[in-house]
């Protein structure tokens, strides 16, 4: 049974209510498209940071059973969206991602790796646990935590067949390429989403903040990626949104059926406790 699915390049910003338009725009535009499963990019909800010099404040906060999320769930409706947010919890914030249909939550994450200074911001989640869905059991991660290939094999291990990374991905801070298409953060952007996909020989969906926002350039890039590192869907540095079909077990089978990555590990010989488990 084929899965159509899409990652979407947007900008996001403070204005919640504009976000939420937006998000009834995009939601709309991928049911018209057939479209099962909706990645949404990190700070969708609310915009991200201005700056990643540790002077920027931090994003309206929301409660993950709080009325934002419950709005975000009536809008989705019939489709499984993944948005990121900032959650308020016991006086901490944390950059947050959450999985919804019109049922409800069904998954959520708190960003566990933190560039530069966001951890200014941001408390640290503690872990990455994947979750049953109704297009397939999904793992979600957020921006950096990609850069850790220990993260998206911890979900792999869980049993994700798909993966959803949503980001807020700059261009380069220094001597950036006037060229966005050229610049060496979009191919690290780009390397990571491809490696990840393919070294689990899962199916990922990679959604980014596109166009300005303070003073970050987003890469966009938005794409979906098979189980064989290969791009299916790319919307490339402007915003859009990459859709793809794909039939889920078939290509996780067909991709693990010679090479088993997952099967064919050998934890003994890793070294440390801490690599052993993944």
């Amino acid at each position: 049974m084929t899965l159509k699915m899409a990652a979407v390049a947007a900008n996001f910003d403070r204005d919640l209510e504009a976000d939420f338009a937006r998000v009834a725009t995009l939601i709309e535009q991928a049911r018209a498209s057939g479209v099962q499963l909706l990645a949404l990019p990190e700070g969708a909800l609310g915009g991200y940071l201005l700056s990643l010099d540790g002077t920027a404040e931090p994003p309206p906060a929301f409660t993950v059973d709080g009325p934002e999320i419950a709005r975000l769930a009536k809008l989705a409706g019939d489709l499984v969206v993944t948005a990121g947010y900032a959650e308020a919890d016991n006086g901490l914030i944390y950059n947050s991602a959450v999985c919804v249909t019109g049922d409800g939550v069904l998954g959520h994450h708190r960003k566990v790796h933190q560039p530069l200074r966001e951890d200014e911001h941001y408390a640290a989640g503690d872990r990455f646990e994947a979750f049953d869905t109704p297009v397939g059991r999904l793992g979600l991660m957020i921006c950096y935590d990609k850069a850790f290939p220990e993260a998206a094999r911890t979900l792999a291990l869980d049993g994700a067949q798909i993966i959803v990374c949503m980001s807020a991905w700059p261009g380069a801070r220094t001597n950036p390429d006037p060229d966005l298409a050229k610049d060496r953060w979009k191919r690290r952007f780009d390397l990571f989403d491809r490696a990840r996909a393919l070294e689990n020989q899962v199916v990922w969906l990679s959604a980014n903040q596109s166009g300005m926002f303070g003073s970050l350039r987003f890469v966009a890039s938005a794409k979906v990626v098979d189980p064989g590192g290969d791009v299916l869907a790319d919307t490339g540095v402007t915003e859009g949104m990459a859709i793809a079909e794909l039939d889920v077990e078939q290509a996780l089978e067909l991709a693990r059926r010679s090479m088993g990555h997952l099967r064919d590990r050998r934890p003994e010989t890793y070294g440390s406790p801490e690599l052993a488990t993944v």
